[in-house]
């Protein structure tokens, strides 16, 4: 396909102004919000009224770490992929479902710590409507006070509850729905509370601690078991898994990194994806005659941008538009009794479409090249390549099959490597077979590594800005996250607000005191 080029300098002016004038009208509510945080989690609602239908069936999608350069990413990559008249004319980008709802807002995201918050405070504000200090979960600045959640106060009213997440079970977001803990690397106390709670449906992947920090505990599938849930940790079990099965826990059985489910452009043909767990707990959870809510976090994509790994990051958020697709599928079936929530924690990476090397061009079809995350080049890969101490030229041969990273090739290739690249490329592999992480007190090498294998994030910072991606962080960023709204009670959900109303028009919805 030929490459598209476009520029418009009305189209760029006409954006500033946009901006200009969101930065201006976003600013004067900034006092209100600052009051609502001094209020010590006594935050005021601004809902309205409750207007419409009540839903039965609440679905809130979280994309960790998913802000509007995510999903417009991924959707203007299906764009690219999918323009193949090669007529010279950009066909434009093609939207993920969410991205049609009939319904869409902004929130922002600052916790008390930081306007660059962590995901287990972030979790709070949504599940709550409080804010607290980033790394703490579902308690107050003091450490004292509990808040309880949404899903707590509607199991309370006799609603079914489940909890889905492509990441760790009591890791920072699907915990911020059923636990209270001062920090989020509680994981051993985190998982009793999943115990606790009683919810009817956990899915993804495994606990982190499931036997404490030592080792020495006892397991907490073991007290999952005792307390009456069904623990699945096989595919073939899960498939058997029904609304008879009245509690239950089902961990992936192909675990990948940090014992995660596997990245979407790591999955093997006919492993579970994040969708097939969301549908599977449609099944457990919609016999229940009161309702039910599911949570359901695609963490992944957090993590594919902290490590800047643009290729994954976009698979993931296409997988986290599959799930939804589960939800819509059902909401067919039951459309004046379903609402769909669709949003983010924060963003994470400082994602960008557009590169200063690239400069008003992109090039998104040389993503297409990457074949496997960061992740799994690390463990298949770099870690033959450190024992065994690789050639470099004999390392980029698989570089070039799996990411489409060339030494060589024609001069209008757009995958090949100029002088420079190639430096970078081989002082990040004489970094990596030295067995040695970059010095994070060292400037220039955390700038230009992070915490990551300075080979693999290398390789993933040239594919991306050879197709026009960058990003500018290895943490999270300041920027607003969307809130898409389909079906019952969407209305609400409209408009420019604080994360802690996510909460609280949900919770008017559902008629739960504040």
């Amino acid at each position: 396909m030929q490459i598209k080029k476009v520029f418009s300098k009305i189209l760029a002016a006409s954006l500033a102004s946009a901006l200009l004038i969101s930065c201006v009208s976003a600013a004067a509510p900034q006092k209100t919000l600052s009051d609502a945080v001094s209020n010590k989690g006594k935050v005021t609602t601004i809902a309205s009224a409750t207007t419409g239908k009540k839903p039965k069936y609440v679905f809130m999608f979280i994309g960790d770490g998913m802000s509007y350069p995510q999903f417009q990413a991924a959707s203007d990559y299906l764009g690219a992929v999918a323009d193949q008249d090669n007529d010279d004319i950009l066909d434009g980008n093609k939207p993920l479902n969410f991205m049609n709802f009939p319904v869409a807002g902004s929130a922002v995201t600052y916790d008390s710590t930081s306007f660059c918050p962590d995901s287990a405070s972030t979790a709070t504000s949504l599940s709550t409507g409080h804010k607290t200090y980033s790394g703490t979960i579902n308690m107050d600045e003091t450490m004292t006070v509990k808040y309880e959640t949404i899903a707590e106060k509607l199991h309370d009213k006799g609603y079914d509850i489940g909890v889905v997440s492509s990441v760790n079970l009591n890791h920072a977001t699907p915990a911020a729905f059923y636990c209270h803990q001062p920090s989020r690397s509680n994981y051993y106390a985190i998982g009793e509370e999943m115990v606790a709670s009683d919810f009817d449906y956990f899915a993804g992947g495994a606990l982190l601690d499931p036997q404490g920090k030592e080792g020495d505990q006892e397991s907490i599938y073991d007290k999952a078991e005792k307390a009456g849930y069904k623990v699945v940790k096989t595919q073939a079990e899960a498939e058997k898994v029904s609304a008879k099965d009245e509690k239950v826990v089902i961990i992936g059985e192909k675990l990948a990194d940090s014992d995660s489910i596997s990245y979407e452009n790591d999955r093997a043909s006919g492993e579970w994806a994040l969708a097939d767990y969301v549908s599977k707990g449609i099944e457990v959870l919609s016999d229940n005659d009161k309702g039910f809510f599911m949570m359901v976090e695609g963490g992944k994509i957090d993590w594919a941008c902290h490590a800047n790994d643009a290729g994954s990051t976009i698979n993931d958020t296409i997988a986290l538009a599959d799930a939804v697709e589960e939800a819509v599928a059902f909401a067919k079936k039951h459309p004046d009794d379903t609402l769909i929530l669709v949003t983010g924690d924060h963003e994470t990476g400082g994602l960008t479409i557009g590169y200063a090397g690239t400069d008003y061009d992109t090039y998104l079809t040389n993503l297409s090249n990457q074949k496997i995350s960061y992740a799994k080049f690390d463990s298949d890969y770099v870690s033959q390549y450190k024992e065994n101490q690789t050639p470099f030229e004999t390392m980029m041969q698989d570089v070039e099959k799996l990411f489409g990273l060339k030494l060589k090739g024609s001069a209008d290739d757009k995958l090949v490597l100029t002088d420079y690249e190639v430096g970078l490329l081989k002082t990040a592999y004489e970094k990596t077979l030295s067995g040695k992480k970059a010095d994070s007190d060292n400037q220039k090498e955390y700038v230009l590594y992070g915490s990551y294998e300075p080979l693999s994030v290398t390789i993933t910072h040239l594919l991306n800005n050879k197709s026009g991606i960058n990003f500018s962080s290895y943490a999270h960023t300041g920027l607003p996250v969307a809130v898409f709204a389909k079906g019952a009670g969407q209305e609400k959900f409209g408009g420019f607000y604080d994360n802690t109303q996510v909460y609280h028009k949900l919770a008017d919805l559902m008629g739960i005191d504040k």
